[in-house]
């Protein structure tokens, strides 16, 4: 029994410092998996379907760039080209797989109907108790209170709530919020009563290694007490019938180390936050199943909303310090695709569900919010590529790293392949009239444009980019039934889509810029600051938008007053882009609004099943999100020290075992 919800720490668990690039420690692990149909060739399949489509976009790119007598500039172009169209190929590929699956009903892993694999579920019964931990960080803490009591409500409504503790494992060190926890603790404890037995909270000394050390702090001291472990977010909401879904799954299959849920975005109000919402809830799913068909159980893990063998990550999980500075050494930041690496290195399953089932997240609802989230995932996915090397690693553990680390690389590529274009372009109009470059030359070097294959170019990345979409919504508008209960009709829907794709374009080029900034920071080693996110809407005002943009815009200008004026046909070629970035801060402070973003959800635009088919544990978040906003309003808050002298937790009794550090 421990008296107060804070603990001192065991004995250092000290976290050798390691080079990424040496050798992974061997352990004794699992045998191989069971195997699934074709497993063998999928992933193989998959890669060269990606590479046959790069080659054919790369041959038509060189017969552009090197028709004329080619310099330096030129074949930067041709070999940017080639990465940015091969990574688009990706998305591609995985969207044309899983919208197969899709129709046929079928499921990614087995390729069996999905009622058949339901129909099986039931049979299972659940044998193993199971912990729900929510880390938390100086958080909202009456969400997250709101949060708790959804999920265990909807979890008690199936009456299997005896199966399943639930943890608030605080990191939080504004001890103003640690106060407001504790006491929002004990009022949801009362409320739930006698659930509120199964709750308990949990507060560290000090948050060492952040989310990492959290979870490693509970396995180590509970985590003999529970087989599986579900991982959610401070922001997560997850449905009873889920979470008993989940763990039949585990029981069902003794060599699943790990099955990731695909969160959906819930709760949006604001523009911005209704369009991703959106587009989560309409592409998602062919995404999904598309990956999962490819990878099999080498899937990957994205650090919430997810269930995990607790032993098998007690024994693989433990994270080193990699030696030197950011962004390859220090604390591993993004340590969910490193600790599914390490799960699959030792045997391990690592699963993806991509059913349709009730988990769900919240997600930042203006851009100046989300890019302030996605730096510290820049650079944790860029330091993923220190651990390439690393030996012991499935072949597709290393492209999920890669893929990361890519997905904030490209910007970067593209928007260096735009300036070399530019530069090209320029150069190119200023030398447009000199057709000898050698002396006494007999014959002229005419210059030769391909307008035909420019084009047809043009308009094969413009399907590779759109193609993904245009399944979703041709499998949506296939089904009236569908259509209506999911997103409000197929009228909607479809204007819906087109202003999904519209925001699209005006957002990417300031994504582009941004994600390009991050990339530079972190590749020169300014190291990311570490606070909690912010989950709450709000408007962004003028100001704020305008200081984080200006420089974007008077380059933009500049950039486009120089083609326009030395190569203005090739201005109308990136006009779309220029645009984006002049907007940018108009953009910023519009899709921040709430007004345009509810008078859509009056209009049934943007529409999504969570708003139309409104699930029961989403439905009581508003009402119990109020209900703590108002106790802890109303109530005065104890010092911190008052009230862990008043506090029993009565948490289990701890079986203290370390976790073995991984070596690099």
């Amino acid at each position: 029994m421990n008296d107060i919800p804070q603990f001192s720490p065991k004995p250092a668990l000290k976290s050798p410092k390691t080079d990424a690039a040496a050798v992974l420690t061997q352990a004794p692990g699992r045998q191989q998996g069971k195997d699934y149909p074709l497993q063998r060739w999928r992933g193989p399949l998959y890669c060269l379907l990606v590479l046959a489509t790069t080659l054919y976009g790369g041959m038509m790119m060189t017969d552009i760039v090197l028709i004329n007598e080619a310099n330096i500039l030129d074949y930067g172009i041709l070999a940017l080209f080639i990465l940015c169209f091969g990574w688009v190929s990706t998305a591609f590929w995985s969207a044309i797989i899983g919208s197969v699956l899709l129709g046929l009903g079928r499921d990614p892993l087995s390729l069996k109907k999905n009622s058949a694999i339901e129909a099986a579920l039931d049979a299972v019964a659940i044998q193993q108790r199971t912990a729900i931990v929510m880390p938390i960080y100086n958080e909202d803490t009456a969400r997250v209170m709101a949060g708790v009591e959804a999920t265990l409500r909807s979890l008690a409504a199936t009456g299997q709530q005896q199966h399943f503790d639930f943890y608030l494992l605080s990191d939080s060190t504004n001890k103003a919020i640690a106060s407001r926890e504790i006491s929002a603790w004990r009022h949801l404890k009362k409320r739930l009563d006698p659930l509120g037995i199964q709750l308990f909270y949990r507060r560290r000394d000090n948050n060492s290694h952040r989310k990492v050390g959290n979870i490693a702090d509970f396995c180590q001291r509970w985590g003999h007490h529970y087989p599986y472990m579900v991982v959610l977010d401070a922001d997560s909401i997850m449905g009873g019938d889920t979470l008993l879904s989940l763990v039949k799954r585990m029981e069902a299959n003794p060599q699943a180390g790990l099955i990731q849920t695909v969160p959906i975005p819930v709760r949006q109000q604001t523009l911005f936050g209704r369009f991703l919402q959106f587009s989560a809830e309409l592409y998602c799913p062919i995404l999904a199943k598309g990956n999962s068909f490819w990878q099999t159980n080498t899937g990957n893990y994205w650090g919430h909303n997810a269930i995990i063998r607790t032993q098998a990550f007690i024994e693989c999980c433990g994270l080193p310090t990699l030696v030197g500075r950011p962004p390859f050494g220090g604390e591993i930041l993004s340590h969910d695709f490193v600790e599914a690496a390490l799960l699959r290195r030792q045997g391990w399953e690592v699963l993806t569900l991509t059913d349709r089932v009730d988990s769900y997240e919240e997600v930042p609802s203006n851009i100046i919010d989300y890019i302030t989230r996605d730096r510290r995932w820049a650079q944790g996915n860029i330091q993923h590529l220190g651990l390439l090397k690393a030996k012991g690693l499935h072949w597709i553990s290393r492209l999920h790293m890669s893929f990361g680390a890519m997905a904030y690389l490209s910007s970067f590529l593209w928007l260096l392949m735009l300036v070399f274009g530019t530069s090209d372009a320029i150069l190119t109009a200023l030398n447009s009239n000199q057709f000898f470059s050698q002396p006494y030359q007999l014959f002229p070097n005419w210059k030769i444009i391909n307008h035909a294959l420019i084009y047809s170019l043009f308009g094969l990345t413009i399907a590779l980019l759109l193609t993904p979409k245009l399944l979703a919504l041709g499998l949506s508008l296939a089904s009236a039934k569908h259509s209506q209960r999911h997103f409000g009709g197929r009228l909607r829907l479809l204007l819906s889509s087109v202003i999904e794709i519209v925001l699209s374009i005006m957002i990417a080029p300031m994504m582009m810029i941004f994600h390009a900034y991050m990339v530079a920071c972190t590749l020169i080693g300014i190291d990311v600051v570490w606070n909690s996110q912010c989950r709450n809407g709000r408007v962004i005002p003028w100001k704020e938008a305008l200081s984080c943009t200006l420089p974007i815009t008077a380059c933009a200008l500049l950039w486009g007053g120089l083609s326009y004026t030395y190569a203005d046909q090739f201005f109308w070629w990136i006009l779309p882009v220029l645009s984006g970035l002049v907007l940018a801060a108009a953009i910023i402070r519009y899709t921040s609004s709430f007004s345009t973003g509810q008078r859509l959800q009056q209009w049934g635009l943007l529409s999504t099943p969570s708003e139309n088919n409104t699930p029961a544990v989403i439905s009581t978040i508003d009402d119990y999100e109020q209900l703590y906003q108002a106790q802890l309003n109303q109530q005065t808050i104890s010092p911190l020290p008052s009230l862990q002298s008043q506090l029993n937790l009565q948490l289990p009794r701890e079986i203290y075992s370390r976790m073995p550090v991984q070596q690099f």
